[in-house]
């Protein structure tokens, strides 16, 4: 039977495999994997996840499905998370919305989309096709980007809304994936927060980044650091407006010991606590 998600979570990463199995994690209430890390068929990494599955309700988060690319979707790369979302029952899967691929050249990178009405049709297409080959709901996290297009006709969060209206999709909201593009693109966070529609997001992620080390100004979603004051208060008013949603801390590099990510739970869960005693008041 497949679990569902609840409190505060962390991206599973190699480095806290042990800490987690020997009982470190009180506070952990949940986890998310890469899926990418796991498409094999067999050795330590699923022996690891095997373990882990026992234990806590996971949550399946994608890289390489490439949602809004113009290549065809790779139907052998879905079967694969099919038959990774049976061994885990993860509570729920998802990837971004961008593109990653062209001409059968894997790029390795997520790459912004144009918001307009013709970007919609083809997305909403490609989330159908998605969704009926998985079996469930996808969900689908804003990128981080340095660049506005030319043919822009609707807002990213407008873009989103239109998104889950046409296909049913749910939303994992970066928190500092809006902060990185409010001021690299001089939008309001808090107005972009406020025209999700609330049922849609099922999924939090909290993350750290950092300046262009060029100088341009820009913020670059980095995961390397931890998560900056600015995007804890961004986090508050997430929470007052859609409530109970798990969230996480997601770290990619310079990951530090558990005991340090542990922290960073506890203040997402006070922040959390102090929004609802908010709202109730």
């Amino acid at each position: 039977m497949t679990r569902t998600l609840h409190g505060f979570g962390l991206g599973l990463r190699p480095q806290h495999y042990h800490a987690l199995l020997r009982g470190d994690d009180a506070a952990v209430d949940w986890l998310e994997i890469v899926s990418e890390n796991y498409l094999v068929e067999g050795g330590r990494p699923l022996a690891m996840l095997d373990r882990i599955a026992e234990r806590w309700p996971l949550a399946m988060h994608g890289v390489a499905l490439n949602i809004g690319g113009s290549d065809p979707l790779d139907r052998d790369y879905l079967r694969a998370l099919a038959k990774l979302a049976r061994r885990v029952r993860p509570a729920l899967i998802s990837d971004h919305l961008c593109w990653t691929r062209h001409d059968g050249v894997q790029l390795h990178d997520l790459l912004p989309l144009p918001c307009n009405d013709e970007t919609l049709r083809h997305v909403a297409t490609r989330v159908r096709q998605v969704q009926d080959a998985l079996g469930t709901q996808l969900v689908l996290e804003n990128v981080s980007s340095y660049l506005r297009f030319a043919g822009d006709t609707l807002g990213e969060a407008e873009f989103l809304a239109a998104l889950v209206a046409e296909t049913g999709c749910g939303l994992l909201l970066d928190v500092n994936n809006v902060y990185v593009n409010a001021h690299n693109h001089g939008i309001d966070a808090i107005a972009w927060l406020d025209t999700l529609p609330v049922h849609a997001v099922k999924q939090i992620h909290l993350a750290g980044h950092g300046e262009d080390a060029l100088g341009s100004g820009l913020l670059i979603d980095t995961h390397d650091a931890p998560v900056c004051d600015a995007v804890w208060t961004l986090f508050a008013h997430a929470q007052r407006r859609f409530g109970e949603v798990p969230a996480m801390i997601e770290r990619d590099d310079r990951i530090p010991p558990l005991h340090d990510l542990l922290a960073e739970l506890a203040i997402a869960r006070g922040i959390a606590d102090e929004a609802r005693l908010g709202v109730a008041a």
